[in-house]
């Protein structure tokens, strides 16, 4: 699993120099000023180039590997304990498994064979990412109730924008959480090295919806384009006040980001924790090709509140 990881950040780090598969230009090319020129080129979202970029992106840094063949570090009394005292696994287990119906229901939909490909290699790879769950807490003895498989939306579009929204908020907060308890110790280094590729393939998804959502639109005829506009706004807005309901502790339990902030409890001040936020979504994001469009919305209300909080 180590070496999983390894191979995960190399293959991510490639697209920080511009050393994907775009315009023709195979990946492994070695000349530095055609690299540069094509970082350079304008992109027009919606375009051919635009699609294939933002897919072969996400298709040539997909990392393959079995949740079934993880090797679990055996863990010391007091680590076991903190895991099990997390109180986000059955939620997580549960959302992984609902995005990855969402996305699979999606995919068949795509007359371009190009999305259609990554539309379903997410689907695959959240489907993981609920396996991986499983398996964790299966193997350490954390109780999951067994829930229904989940069943495909009827507006299967509309499930997958909720979702990406979703999805950008989750991940913008989880990756600062995920680094504290690194830093911390709170998470062992061994369970560490097995969550970073999901980490970073979480910052894959955010980067590929952002675009995904942008092309459609730039793609609509213009008579459609205000009803689309409008879901997305009722999309995001819906998302903020989720998350506004569940800070004022309106929102019942929550979700699994809120109690993982809570379960970590450190000594961390709201406007530090969001510049860790910050500083963590950049930090993910910047290995990719700059030409793609990366998500505002989050980083942007995180970055006007940290001008308020102490």
């Amino acid at each position: 699993m180590r070496e999983f990881s390894k191979r995960c950040i190399i293959n991510h780090s490639l697209y920080g120099y511009g050393l994907c598969v775009c315009y023709g230009v195979a990946a492994t090319t070695s000349n530095a000023v055609e690299r540069e020129r094509l970082m350079q080129q304008q992109i027009t979202i919606g375009s051919q180039a635009h699609k294939e970029l933002m897919c072969r992106f996400f298709i040539d840094s997909h990392v393959a590997f079995d949740p079934a063949t993880v090797c679990w570090p055996a863990l010391r009394t007091e680590e076991l304990e903190r895991l099990c005292s997390l109180p986000f696994w059955a939620e997580a287990v549960t959302t992984e498994r609902m995005t990855a119906c969402t996305i699979q229901a999606l995919a068949p939909l795509q007359t371009d064979p190009l999305l259609h490909a990554a539309i379903a290699l997410q689907g695959l790879e959240e489907q993981r990412h609920a396996a991986l769950l499983q398996h964790l807490t299966s193997y350490y003895g954390i109780p999951v109730p067994r829930q229904p498989a989940p069943q495909p939306p009827l507006d299967v579009e509309w499930a997958f924008l909720c979702t990406g929204y979703s999805e950008c908020f989750d991940a913008f907060f989880t990756f600062a959480l995920f680094a504290i308890a690194r830093d911390t110790g709170f998470f062992p280094s061994a369970l560490v090295d097995i969550f970073e590729p999901v980490m970073q393939e979480e910052a894959r998804h955010t980067l590929f919806f952002v675009n995904w959502e942008a092309s459609c639109q730039a793609q609509r005829p213009f008579w459609q384009r205000p009803w689309h506009l409008w879901r997305g706004a009722v999309g995001r807005g819906l998302q903020v006040w989720h998350r506004l309901q569940m800070a004022r502790g309106m929102g019942g339990q929550g979700d699994f980001t809120l109690k993982g902030h809570q379960a970590l409890s450190t000594a961390i001040s709201p406007r530090r924790f969001l510049q860790l936020c910050m500083q963590e979504n950049d930090r993910r994001l910047r290995h990719y090709d700059a030409r793609l469009l990366r998500p505002r919305l989050v980083p942007g209300i995180a970055r006007a509140l940290a001008h308020f909080l102490p």
